[in-house]
């Protein structure tokens, strides 16, 4: 028989045996929390890299302003991100600045002209960690060194445009001026493009009014003049339902109601564009003859000479939120637009004041057009400028041609998933 003093050595031996490998086992309990913190306050500093590098991108239009604009929604994309589990002032330790973001130009290299970049990088370190356990063994075993008390976390995401996988065109179809060919298929930026109310052939350099999913369901033109996406290269479209079906939801759009909404319970696609300003051959007189033709560019600033005195761009009334009738009258608007509106009768005022263009509006006159071939198959896709609202009966109206929607210069956008053929560019990231 063991001796009663051999038993309890061997007693004591497993104690201290259990206390090493409790030892040991925390120390692994500690590198697993504070790297799962690390991993945690990582993957929450990239999801804001992430919204940086998107949000800058969709502004790389190639415009003088675009770095500009580009900083600015980066940082406000990126900043508005909870780092650090969930701080959002990312624990005090300093949020993105201006200089964590940069731009490429197409070799990627690092480039300050906005005519050149088309990659844009947002990198952050966010400095200090604490760390928790493994402080605790640095402090126990003296060597700070190589178990530091806190430690930083990088990320990093590069984003540039790229084209969408679908598109969210108006339920229109334009064909190519005979021996047009893309980019702008036989148009000049600032052409007026005619849309025919008539439902047969369209002949070429002109818009008909079409179903994007090949159908003829009034409901469908309804819906795809309210924003519905799915347009992609290859479809074949088809006639559209009654068109007087979506008479309401184009001249929603330059803010002519029939009884004006509650624009903060209504739906959104209810809202006007941030002008209700119309165009027409009265007010708007640019006559430059290109090809036999006669274009008048409402979009890019000065009239030629000759054009109408008072005349002004789209961008103008744009930024100061200008109504169809400056007035507010029907009767005006009417005059100006050159059209009947019979049971419209209620505008969205000017400026920013109540169910004002400036307080409800948002980016809905500058349209995307698919260009079809002789079959009506998608074939590309084209940027327009809506010109006037719709008679009512319905008449044909213009469009303004801005250029090919896959342009980098394109002012025609879709927030979408990149991987598209042609079209309006959208963020994605490539690094």
């Amino acid at each position: 028989m063991r001796s009663l003093a051999t038993r309890h050595h061997q007693q004591g031996a497993i104690i201290v045996t259990v206390a090493l490998v409790m030892l040991f086992l925390l120390g692994f309990m500690g590198i697993a929390l504070d790297f799962g913190r690390l991993f945690i306050v990582k993957t929450e500093l990239q999801t804001a890299m992430d919204s940086c590098a998107l949000a800058a991108a969709q502004e790389l239009d190639l415009q003088p302003t675009a770095i500009d604009r580009a900083t600015s929604a980066g940082l406000t994309a990126g900043n508005l991100n909870r780092v650090n589990f969930q701080s959002a002032t990312w624990s005090g330790k300093g949020q993105l600045v201006t200089a964590e973001i940069t731009f490429k130009d197409p070799g990627y290299v690092t480039t300050a002209d906005p005519k050149l970049a088309q990659y844009v990088q947002c990198q952050h370190v966010q400095p200090a960690i604490q760390m928790w356990l493994m402080q605790a063994m640095g402090a126990f075993s003296g060597n700070t060194t190589d178990v530091p008390s806190t430690r930083n976390v990088m990320a990093s995401a590069v984003a540039t445009r790229a084209h969408g996988q679908t598109t969210c065109p108006i339920p229109v179809a334009f064909k190519p001026k005979a021996g047009g060919t893309a980019p702008n298929y036989g148009l000049t930026p600032g052409e007026w493009v005619t849309v025919l109310t008539s439902q047969g052939t369209t002949p070429g350099g002109y818009i008909g009014w079409a179903n994007l999913d090949g159908s003829n369901d009034a409901a469908e033109t309804r819906a795809e003049m309210n924003g519905k996406c799915g347009t992609r290269v290859n479809d074949t479209v088809g006639t559209p339902g009654t068109q007087t079906t979506i008479a309401e939801d184009w001249n929603y759009r330059f803010g002519i109601y029939k009884k004006l909404p509650d624009f903060s319970t209504d739906p959104s696609y209810m809202r006007p564009d941030f002008t209700g300003y119309s165009y027409t051959a009265t007010n708007w007189t640019n006559t430059v003859a290109i090809n036999g033709d006669f274009h008048n560019s409402a979009w890019d600033g000065t009239p030629a000479a000759g054009s109408h005195a008072t005349a002004q761009n789209f961008v103008t009334k744009r930024a100061n939120f200008g109504a169809c009738a400056p007035d507010g009258s029907v009767n005006s608007c009417e005059s100006i637009s050159n059209v009947t509106l019979n049971t419209f009768k209620k505008l969205a005022a000017s400026g920013n004041g109540p169910a004002s263009h400036g307080a409800w509006g948002s980016n809905r006159r500058i349209v995307t057009v698919p260009v079809t071939d002789g079959s009506n198959k998608v074939i590309d896709f084209i940027c327009m400028l809506m010109l006037q609202p719709l008679s009512i009966p319905m008449a044909d109206t213009q469009l303004e041609f801005l250029g090919n929607a896959s342009l980098p210069t394109s002012p025609c956008s879709f927030s979408g998933m990149p991987g598209g053929a042609a079209g309006p560019l959208v963020p994605a990231l490539v690094r």
